[in-house]
């Protein structure tokens, strides 16, 4: 985590409600300071909403934002001393490297000398140098978007917000970003509220991650947290993939659950839930799965057919349509020892007790 040098940021029972539609429902988020906190979702969760408030651009139907202790949601935007880095970098494209970068501290006033020494630091930290005399057109999308961060940050902001930065690159220069972001977050050591629909993205670069459904907090953690113990069937699915079983029977069993699918698998379970609820499903991870022609000696095992293959960088994915069930997906390393199980084969799949996860529908 970066260099406590940021500002916390807290939500208080925070609200927009258009009318009858209630876009962010009432929210409770603490920022920690220094952190990067990403807030992920579908399109219509609540996560722009929810930046649009911080930012100063909407005004909340109820509650409190506070940066440390100051409560900021009545003030306006450039009272509130946030920068921004919005998606489409938002340059000027009459104004060099240098001006824009510089930018802020002219409008602020800034005494010449105090600009230059500003500029420069900014300038070799997002590593521009030898650049400050070219305009934005000349620039790769990499170049624009050091660009803009430098900007919104050459002022000492509070904190800073990032509205889907990287949507625009592609995904090598995006992957390269990433990178990037975490070493300037690094050395700036700001509070980051960063807003994307990429999962990926988000569990590279945050040290926590709020993700959003329907204008309300699903979960809140670090990606591992998120993946490894979601909360909900949504979670689950939402971060990277799940195979879900819907269940109909829970019983307890030894030192866990015995669960019987709707199409009449019996699994086992390590996980027991804090209630034995009608609402439960089961859920495993790709790579937490074994594959095979033969026999498998596994606390899980169902059996179906192979009805895709897919060679991924690093790794091959079935597609196994299990029997009178789902369709479920594995994930394994590639090796140059194996050769691909073949579209059509009949297979075993199993894995650990300890590995299926119990989650709300």
């Amino acid at each position: 985590m970066a260099d406590k040098r940021g500002h916390k940021l807290s939500f208080h029972n925070i609200s927009k409600s258009y009318g009858t539609f209630q876009a962010l429902s009432p929210t409770n988020i603490e920022v920690e300071a220094g952190e990067i906190f990403a807030v992920i979702g579908p399109s219509g969760s609540g996560k722009t909403t929810l930046l649009g408030l911080t930012a100063g651009f909407i005004t909340p139907s109820s509650g409190e934002i506070r940066i440390d202790n100051t409560n900021v949601e009545q003030k306006p935007p450039f009272q509130r001393n946030i920068g921004m880095v919005f998606q489409g970098y938002s340059l000027f494209p009459h104004m060099t490297v240098a001006e824009n970068i510089s930018f802020p501290l002219r409008v602020r006033k800034l005494p010449k000398p105090e600009i230059a020494t500003q500029l420069a630091r900014m300038i070799d930290l997002v590593r521009l140098g030898g650049m400050a005399d070219r305009y934005p057109t000349a620039l790769s999308g990499g170049q624009q978007q050091r660009v803009a961060l430098a900007r919104a940050a050459i002022y000492n902001p509070l904190l800073l917000l990032m509205d889907e930065p990287l949507s625009a690159l592609d995904k090598n220069l995006r992957d390269e970003m990433q990178y990037e972001i975490k070493q300037f977050h690094r050395a700036v050591g700001s509070t980051f509220l960063y807003v994307t629909h990429d999962q990926g993205e988000a569990a590279s670069l945050a040290d926590r991650i709020a993700i959003m459904r329907d204008g309300r907090i699903e979960q809140i953690g670090s990606a591992r947290e998120l993946y490894e113990l979601p909360s909900s069937r949504f979670v689950a699915s939402f971060l990277g993939h799940a195979n879900i079983f819907d269940i109909s029977d829970i019983r307890p069993e030894g030192n866990g659950v015995s669960l019987q699918t709707k199409s009449g698998a019996v699994l086992r379970s390590a996980h027991i839930p804090d209630g034995i609820a009608s609402n439960t499903c089961a859920c495993i991870r790709p790579e937490a799965m074994s594959l095979s022609i033969g026999p498998l000696s596994m606390d899980n095992v169902v059996s179906g057919v192979v009805e895709d293959v897919t060679f991924l960088p690093g790794s091959v994915r079935y597609k196994v349509q299990v029997d009178n069930d789902i369709q479920i997906q594995q994930q394994q390393p590639t090796s140059r020892r194996l050769d691909a199980i073949p579209v059509g084969q009949r297979v075993n799949l199993g894995w650990s007790a300890s590995d299926l996860l119990l989650l709300r529908q």
